[in-house]
Order: C-alpha cells, then sequence, then structure tokens
C-alpha cells in the first residue's frame, strides 16, 4: 500500500483588494461657524411655535376648529417637546452628538409636511407632536457639544453667541408667518419651514462634528440611565439652578403665548404686526447676550446673574407699576419685555453651565433634564396660564413678575445651600 501522497499545489484564485468605504470626512468649522451651526439648530423651536401664532384665526376657519383646538396644536408640541427633550442627552451621550441630530432632523422634517398636509386639527395634532419630539434635539445636544470642546470663559462666550444668533429666530418668525398668511395661506409657514430643515440638515451632513468619542461614551441601559436621572432629579442645587432658566424663561414665554389673544384684543394689532412684541423682546435676548458674552471672563458668573436680576426687576417693576395706573398703550406696554429679556440673556450661560457641571460625565443628560423643566414648565404656561390672564395686560404684567421673583429667590437659595455646604465641608475636614 503506498503512502498517501500531498496533492499538488493548485493555482490560488487572485486576491483582489476590495476598497473599503471612506470614511465621510467633516469639514473642520470655526467657533463662529459652530455657534451659527448650532444657533441654527436651536431655531427649529421657536419657527415652529412663534411663525404660525399670526395664523390661529385661518387654521381655526379652514380645519373648523373650536380656538380651544387650535390652542391645543400649540400645548400638544409643547409637551411632547417637553417629554422627549428628556432623552435627547442620554442619546447623544450613548450613541453620539451628531447621529441624534440627524436622525431628529428626518423626524422633524417629515412632522413639518404632516402638519402642512393636515387636513383636520386633529391630524395637526399628531403632527405637531412629531415636530415637538424632535426639535429640542439641537438645544440640548448643542449645549453638550460646546462643553465638549471649550472650558468655562469660552463655553460662556460661546453659548451666549449662539444665543445672540439664535434671538433672531423669535424676532422674524411671527414677522414672516404674518406675511406668509397675507401673502399665501397657513399652509406654506410650514412649507417654508419644511425647506429650511432640509438644507439645515445637509449643512450639518457636512460640518457637524463629533465630539463624543467611541470610549467616552455612556451606556444606554435601563440601570446606567435610572441611576443618571435619579442623581440628576434628586439634586437640590440642580432643581435651583434648573428653575432660574426656567422661571426666566416661562416670564418670556407667558407673552409669547398670550400674543395671539393680547396683541389683537388690548392693543389693536393684526397678524402683520405682531412685530410690536416680538422686536423689543428679541432685541433684548441679542443685546443680553453680546453682554454676557463681553462679561465673560471678566466677572464670575454670580456677578454677571446679579447684573441680570437688576435688569429683570426694573421691568417688572415699571411693567406692573404702568398698567396698575394707565391703560395698555404702544409703545409702554410692550417696552419692558426688551429689559426683561436683556436681564435674563445676561443670566442664561452662567446659571446653564453651573448646571451642567454639576455632573460633568454626564454633560448631555444634564442638557436634557434642565430642557426638560424649562419646556414642560412652557407647556403649563401656554396651555394653562396664558389662556387665564391673555385678556388682561395686568394680570400677564403680575403673572411675569412672580415668575421672575421666584427665579430670583431659586438662585438665592442656591447660594445659601452651596455656602453651608462648603462651610460643613471645611469644618468636617478641620475634625
Amino acid at each position: 500500500m503506498l503512502p498517501p501522497t500531498e496533492p499538488p499545489d493548485l493555482p490560488k484564485d487572485p486576491v483582489i483588494p476590495v476598497p473599503l468605504p471612506k470614511p465621510h470626512k467633516i469639514a473642520m468649522l470655526s467657533a463662529g461657524g459652530l455657534a451659527t451651526l448650532l444657533a441654527a439648530l436651536s431655531m427649529l423651536g421657536p419657527f415652529s411655535i412663534d411663525a404660525y401664532l399670526p395664523a390661529f384665526p385661518q387654521i381655526r376657519a379652514e380645519l373648523h376648529a373650536t380656538p380651544i383646538e387650535v390652542q391645543q396644536t400649540l400645548t400638544a408640541y409643547m409637551l411632547a417637546f417637553a417629554g422627549m427633550v428628556l432623552w435627547h442627552g442620554a442619546l447623544s451621550d450613548a450613541f453620539g452628538r451628531r447621529n441624534v441630530i440627524l436622525v431628529a432632523l428626518v423626524v422633524f422634517g417629515i412632522g413639518t409636511f404632516g402638519c402642512a398636509a393636515a387636513s383636520s386639527v386633529h391630524y395637526l395634532w399628531v403632527f405637531r407632536i412629531m415636530q415637538g419630539v424632535s426639535a429640542g434635539a439641537g438645544v440640548v445636544v448643542g449645549r453638550a457639544i460646546i462643553r465638549d470642546l471649550y472650558s468655562d470663559t469660552a463655553a460662556a462666550r460661546l453659548l451666549s453667541m449662539v444665543t445672540m444668533i439664535f434671538s433672531i429666530a423669535p424676532a422674524i418668525a411671527p414677522v414672516l408667518g404674518g406675511w406668509i398668511v397675507t401673502w399665501f395661506d397657513w399652509r406654506a409657514i410650514f412649507l417654508a419651514l419644511c425647506v429650511y430643515t432640509i438644507v439645515l440638515g445637509w449643512f450639518c451632513w457636512k460640518h457637524l462634528p463629533e465630539t463624543m468619542p467611541m470610549e467616552k461614551r455612556q451606556p444606554f441601559n435601563p440601570r446606567f440611565l435610572a441611576e443618571s436621572y435619579g442623581a440628576i432629579f434628586s439634586s437640590f442645587l440642580f432643581h435651583m439652578k434648573a428653575g432660574v432658566t426656567a422661571l426666566n424663561f416661562a416670564g418670556l414665554f407667558l407673552y409669547i403665548a398670550a400674543a395671539p389673544v393680547m396683541l389683537p384684543e388690548s392693543l389693536g394689532l393684526g397678524p402683520s404686526e405682531f412685530a410690536w412684541l416680538f422686536v423689543p423682546t428679541v432685541s433684548g435676548i441679542f443685546l443680553g447676550a453680546l453682554a454676557a458674552n463681553r462679561l465673560a471672563g471678566k466677572l464670575d458668573f454670580a456677578r454677571q446673574i446679579r447684573i441680570g436680576f437688576f435688569f429683570m426687576l426694573g421691568a417688572i417693576a415699571f411693567n406692573v407699576a404702568y398698567h396698575i395706573f394707565l391703560p395698555p398703550a404702544l409703545p409702554w406696554t410692550v417696552a419692558p419685555m426688551f429689559f426683561f429679556t436683556f436681564g435674563s440673556s445676561i443670566i442664561a450661560p452662567g446659571a446653564t453651565l453651573l448646571a451642567l457641571d454639576l455632573f460633568p460625565h454626564i454633560r448631555g443628560t444634564v442638557a436634557s433634564c434642565q430642557s426638560f423643566v424649562s419646556t414642560l414648565l412652557g407647556a403649563i404656561v401656554a396651555g394653562v396660564v396664558a389662556p387665564l390672564l391673555s385678556h388682561s395686560v395686568l394680570a400677564l404684567a403680575l403673572g411675569q413678575a412672580g415668575f421672575a421673583l421666584l427665579s430670583l429667590a431659586f438662585w438665592a437659595t442656591a447660594r445659601r445651600y452651596r455656602r453651608r455646604m462648603l462651610k460643613m465641608g471645611r469644618s468636617g475636614a478641620g475634625r
């Protein structure tokens, strides 16, 4: 029996190298370019809220809806925004900042097109909810991106720059909405917003960097999320510091939500004249953010926040005193909004960063919780407070004063609590 022999060598097939797909290259932006892109993402919220306010009467007539049903399109959006904004940051901590924003833009574009095609107010509610669950990604993730890339002073400057650019949206949105309703109809407002979303999505695909590397991403599982949210929402300092910005926003949003009733009834203004309220409001936001940008690095956050409260308290004092003794009139009824928003914009960067730094390893989740608190309060204002107060300018002034004074109380409480904790820490170290 012959021993087994080795089979002859067979010719091998040539190995043809398969080219790997090239990774998508991101054209890096300057600080100003990044601020502009993040501000453009943040503008989705104001455009979704303010642009269609002048169209309420037309929507009501065409869809055969009641005033309350049309008002609930805003409430549905705000509640969806508040619910989902709680998750944008946690998703970005786990799956990356850029991925979350790109997916959110797709969902927002679909919802916006659906709003334009809605055949009843109930369909409009559904698509407004789609807008709400996706519109907050830019605001939340944008804050986390800024803190990923920049330190205290630089972060405060960039955040105030974002606010300056973003402040254009609340000024032009109701004006553009009024013009579009006058020239076309309410559906064209949502079609224009859909085009804006598509263009913005292309720019994000080309230029938005990923600032959360794989090795720093947090697990997206129920236990870790429960621990993170539990730690944040059980933090007394978080509630105090997040409450400052949330209550300031509520004081501003009270007037925005009441505008469709207050401006026609109390001041006799039509849909194309909403700029009387929004121009001073947004001018204050812009100039306040500019002042915050200039103050960053020169004053600590505490002193900067005190300056902001000085302007806010002056605005509410004048607003309440004027409407106690005199009837509503232009420009005095709307002028205090400039000083109110000027002060709140000086406060916002410092208060926001102080809250984010409470939990530096999960800043995305903290940003989500911050936005959740602000948006939930905004939804309550839109659905409950504004309808109750919108028929009286004095009632609106008192409501805004209440929110501002509560904000000041939250800030003072946070300062006292922190000093007490520091004192207890020093005494403990001494023992």
